[in-house]
């Protein structure tokens, strides 16, 4: 049903990695921006978008048992649209209306600022619209955005990708990479840290590769240490590297600027040479444990996690076992890990020896036992010590019923703390001792030692203050840093961007 005073409202549904989230903001800032409304719990909206990702096997079942749920709501609900967008999208193109005619609109990955357009013609018109451009038309940093949090946000400084990795078919949907302007990316920054961000993460597909469409091989590095120098940042951080770009520059500057975090997310994928060769990794084991080395090096407090792809075609015990040879070496805080599965579009889908399901199984949940061992083992360490915390939103699904409340540390640890006596809001920050530690979460279980109330809390105190009627237009709050809250539909689990 449509929103209050007779607007359109809205729903985006999203699927995949932080780009897709960070798209999903663009997204809703444009709708916002023609005069759509968030929906809110209740009735069905009169848009649904769905923001579409295309690394999983089952993606487009898990689309079309979606959108077929969705056709007795369109028959009931006149007036209701339902775009398609994203990698998916950009895929397969006219095969979503042939198979789900119901649909209006299909966009792809480089024409998201074409939604409002699309949707106005489909409804005129009264037919599907299906446009798909192969390059991007505008950077999605210029679109209007709805952020999804007050205190943290993404900043792209990226789009696309130039690897070639057998397992990956973004680059394909994606395209080439495409930097921004330093000076657009720190002038964004700036603005998002006057509306009360404390907190940015840097964003990007192979996000250290940033400067090889500029002609500057330093060109990251520099742009952390520009980035530290904004009055009123906090917190930096950034996903994902590749460790073939991955340069001492880059820790030199993560180590000497004060408001960069140690955390670091470095994919792995596997610990054999032969299997990295046959993914089309440009890196070897001994260099990736080599950076890791460096940073712990520079930088003894650092958390690093990974993501590692258990099965891909070939993979034998050995090299599974070199897997594991890295896992112990490195000492991950955590990992992202998957089992194999064929992307249809990428080189590995059509490969000779395919690993059989229970093989890869046994692998896998041998390789979760032991980095859940080693995470344990390295958030014990932290008990202890005092930290502070950011205060987030939606961080813990138990915090009403434990009286606690949920954060993030420096390095990105979550912290679950028990509520303080003082008001303390999301996006302010409390100094806390931690006195647990399990494999995925630090517990402070004693009194807060103190609370800093900051810009960012005043600031999502402002937003909770504002009426729902208005559309809410373009906001400069931002998206929250972790885990992106639960969606209605849920997408599938993943830690780096999908391109890594």
């Amino acid at each position: 049903m449509s929103g209050e005073s007779g607007l359109k409202s809205y729903k985006v549904v999203t699927y995949g990695c932080q780009m897709n989230v960070h798209d999903s903001e663009r997204l809703s800032g444009l709708l916002e921006d023609a005069g759509y409304v968030k929906a809110g719990q209740d009735g069905d909206p009169d848009l649904v978008v769905f923001n579409t990702c295309a690394v999983r096997e089952n993606a487009d079942n898990k689309l079309y048992g979606n959108l077929g749920q969705l056709a007795p709501v369109k028959t009931r609900h006149k007036g209701m649209q339902i775009a398609v967008g994203g990698c998916l999208a950009q895929k397969d193109r006219d095969t979503i209306v042939q198979k789900a005619p119901w649909v209006d609109v299909v966009f792809g990955t480089h024409n998201i600022g074409h939604l409002p357009a699309l949707l106005e013609r489909a409804a005129v018109e009264r037919k599907a619209q299906v446009e798909i451009l192969e390059s991007l038309e505008t950077f999605p940093s210029t679109l209007p955005t709805r952020r999804e949090s007050a205190y943290a946000a993404w900043v792209a400084i990226s789009v696309g990708c130039n690897n070639t990795c057998t397992f990956c078919i973004v680059p394909a949907l994606r395209g080439k990479e495409e930097d921004r302007r330093p000076g657009d990316v720190l002038a964004e920054i700036e603005a998002l840290v006057d509306e009360g961000v404390i907190e940015v993460t840097l964003l990007g597909q192979n996000v250290n590769a940033y400067g090889s469409d500029l002609g500057d091989r330093e060109a990251f590095s520099k742009l952390l240490r520009a980035a530290g120098q904004v009055e009123g940042l906090e917190r930096i951080r950034f996903t994902s590297p590749h460790p073939r770009d991955f340069t001492d520059d880059v820790i030199a500057a993560m180590a000497e600027t004060p408001n960069v975090m140690h955390q670091l997310h470095m994919p792995l994928q596997s610990g054999s040479d032969r299997i990295l060769k046959a993914m089309r990794r440009s890196y070897r084991q001994e260099r990736f444990l080599g950076i890791i080395r460096k940073v712990r090096e520079a930088m003894p407090d650092a958390a690093i996690s990974t993501d590692i792809i258990v099965g891909f075609p070939g993979e034998t015990e050995e090299d599974f076992e070199e897997t594991m040879h890295v896992v112990r070496e490195a000492r991950f805080t955590n990992a992202f890990t998957f089992q194999y599965s064929k992307r249809p579009g990428t080189p590995a889908a059509e490969m000779d020896e395919q690993v059989p399901k229970a093989v890869v199984q046994a692998r896998y949940d041998r390789l979760i036992a032991l980095q859940e061992e080693i995470s344990w083992e390295e958030n014990k360490k932290q008990v202890g010590r005092t930290l502070e915390i950011l205060v987030a939103e939606g961080e813990g699904k138990k915090d009403d019923k434990t009286d606690r409340l949920s954060g993030r540390a420096p390095d990105n640890r979550l912290v679950h703390f028990t509520r303080p006596t003082e008001p303390v809001r999301p996006g302010d920050v409390v100094t806390v001792e931690i006195t647990y530690a399990a494999p995925h979460h630090l517990l402070a279980e004693g009194p807060t030692l103190a609370v800093r109330r900051t810009r960012a809390g005043d600031a999502w105190e402002k937003r909770q203050a504002k009426p729902a009627a208005k559309p809410a237009g373009v906001m400069l709050g931002l998206p929250t840093i972790g885990a992106p809250a639960k969606l209605p539909l849920a997408a599938p689990a993943g830690g780096a961007c999908c391109g890594d």
